[in-house]
């Protein structure tokens, strides 16, 4: 995930760049078949205009109403308002770094999105009904969730269509999205309905819209479907995108790039004039490398990670379902763009100068493709549940990477300094200020005191480690292959999670864990305790046999058969509070 998972992400990447500066100094299937229940379908055709740095577009939506109510209003995600000034709940929540907004006012890289025109499937116009809201913090100056009201309700069960023209300035060098130079990438980028919850459905007790604020911590949460996007850029662009490429046409001095994608919750592009890419196969899957020209020596180490992550996930899973998987580095002055998960394609993060030793391009895209499957298929929401995205996704890049490169150099092994992805995880977290500031079971904008990256994804992936030490690593993941197979293509919480696993555990393991591990959890997702034990003392004594009356009355024996030589004794203490 962007900036945290840059080296891991931002949170690590100093660690690493000090680090190299001491070092240095002295089977997949076709998609014929749905594999989700297709809320929301969106097909969009935009036209990029590089001298203006804007889009226009235009997007048909079509919606499916699961619910047994009507509804008569739609929530929308307004993504590139949250960069239209500093008074938006994203600035003034600080997760903009100085470094990437130094020069916005004087380029005005302040962006916006505007909708021309909405309509319903009968022609009414809804622009007049729209407006914005802010459910999260009522900061009136947010204009991230837009609130339009429906002349004609959606009736439960029917699918309605939506048309809407509009247009959007691209932010320059913000978090996940925008320009830099000619180089432009796109995520959080078009207006995206929310997510209707009904009755069941993780937290819901009644039928809801939820949609949150663009928030500096925290993705997306979105509805299933299926995407067909078209973009007209210049004709001496490549374009990089999820999906797969369809057709290309020649519009003049354009061209216009046509992709598509089924049964996926999101879709991201970028396109520079730089871009080269080459691709390899894994069964059919079409897995594809996009940087600039000075980046193609790394390829090889991306294709020989990427090959072993996917057939890792295939067998502990399932097969990757889609026919394609876009990997792009961008370049160094597109590095905000670094280190995110998108479906079928991601970003990964590297310097021209990193050693084969230094993992950072294993380590990121070994973490971004494993958000294939959780944020993806298993489409949790990450803004209220950070840890079951990047937390799981933690836990399985350290068993990934420790397997592929060895559990104690897979994240370091250059001139003799030597770390695993596990190791380096723990120290991670351990290393914190405060390690107790947080729990797992905070919403990701409510870590307002630092600890989003180490709780999130650190203490998640090492109490998933612990939670494997405690049950095996069998049954770990036939739990783990449970949770994924009963909730690909929805929407869990963390008591789906926590009710697999409890049923796994108290099926197998009986006798050590009859209830389930309820106290567990309540410790590592709901508390703040920490595990800490030590070596209190250990004694050694010479063994001494047995010796006297036993048998009868009569007979003075001595303890036979071959015995130990010493007896030791070792005491543990718990230091910490955990159990």
């Amino acid at each position: 995930m962007f900036i945290f998972r840059m080296v891991r992400s931002l949170r690590n990447i100093n660690s690493l760049i000090l680090l190299l500066c001491v070092v240095f100094l002295p089977g997949a299937k076709s998609q014929d078949a749905a594999l989700s229940n297709k809320v929301a379908s969106y097909e969009m055709d935009i036209e990029l205009d590089v001298h203006t740095k804007r889009l226009k577009a235009s997007t048909t939506l079509r919606w499916k109403n699961i619910s047994d109510v009507a509804i008569d209003e739609l929530y929308f995600h307004m993504y590139y308002n949250a960069f239209k000034n500093s008074r938006s709940t994203f600035f003034k929540e600080r997760g903009v770094p100085e470094f990437l907004t130094r020069d916005i006012d004087e380029s005005c890289g302040w962006s916006w999105t505007h909708i021309h025109s909405l309509k319903d499937s009968l022609g009414n116009e809804l622009k007049d009904s729209m407006r914005y809201v802010q459910p999260d913090d009522e900061n009136i100056h947010d204009q991230t969730v837009l609130l339009v009201k429906l002349q004609e309700a959606v009736q439960p069960g029917t699918e309605y269509e939506f048309r809407f023209e509009w247009e959007a300035k691209i932010p320059k060098t913000m978090p996940r999205t925008g320009y830099n130079k000619d180089f432009y990438f796109f995520a959080q980028w078009f207006p995206k309905l929310g997510v209707l919850e009904v009755p069941g459905m993780r937290f819901a007790n009644s039928t809801a819209w939820n949609c949150h604020q663009y928030h500096s911590n925290g993705e997306y949460y979105s509805d299933f479907g299926d995407y067909r996007v078209s973009m007209t850029v210049p004709s001496n662009f490549t374009v990089a995108s999820s999906g797969d490429l369809k057709s290309k046409t020649q519009i003049g001095e354009n061209t216009r790039w046509e992709f598509h994608v089924d049964d996926v919750i999101d879709f991201t592009w970028a396109c520079s004039p730089h871009f080269v890419m080459k691709e390899k196969k894994y069964k059919d899957v079409a897995v594809r490398y996009y940087c600039y020209p000075y980046k193609n020596h790394l390829a090889d180490r991306y294709f020989n990670t990427i090959l072993y992550a996917l057939e890792y996930m295939e067998e502990h899973f399932a097969p990757y379902p889609y026919p394609t998987l876009s990997i792009l580095d961008p370049p160094i002055h597109g590095m905000f763009t670094g280190g995110m998960e998108y479906p079928t394609f991601f970003t990964s993060l590297s310097f021209e100068f990193f050693p084969e030793g230094i993992r950072t391009p294993e380590t990121l895209a070994v973490h971004e493709f494993i958000h294939q499957y959780f944020m993806q298929m298993v489409a949790t929401h990450e803004v209220e549940e950070a840890w079951m995205d990047e937390g799981i996704t933690t836990y399985y890049e350290s068993r990934i990477l420790d397997s592929f490169l060895g559990d104690r150099t897979s994240t370091i092994d250059f001139m003799g300094f030597k770390t695993g992805n596990k190791q380096f995880n723990r120290v991670e977290f351990l290393t914190m200020d405060n390690p107790r500031i947080a729990s797992n079971d905070i919403k990701s904008w409510e870590y307002r005191n630092g600890g989003y990256g180490e709780i999130a994804y650190n203490k998640a992936a090492l109490w998933l480690q612990t939670m494997e030490g405690l049950v095996g690593t069998d049954i770990m993941d036939e739990l783990m292959k449970s949770y994924f197979s009963n909730w690909k293509f929805k929407h869990p919480c963390r008591d789906d999670f926590i009710r697999i696993a409890n049923e796994v555990v108290s099926e197998r393991l009986p006798d050590k864990f009859p209830d389930g591990l309820d106290w567990f959890f309540d410790q590592v997702l709901y508390g703040t305790v920490m595990c800490d034990y030590s070596i209190g003392s250990i004694t050694n004594r010479e063994y001494q046999a047995d010796r006297g009356v036993f048998a009868d009355m009569e007979t003075c024996d001595v303890e036979a058969g071959e015995n130990p030589k010493y007896i030791s004794e070792v005491l543990i203490q718990n230091l910490q509070d955990m159990y």
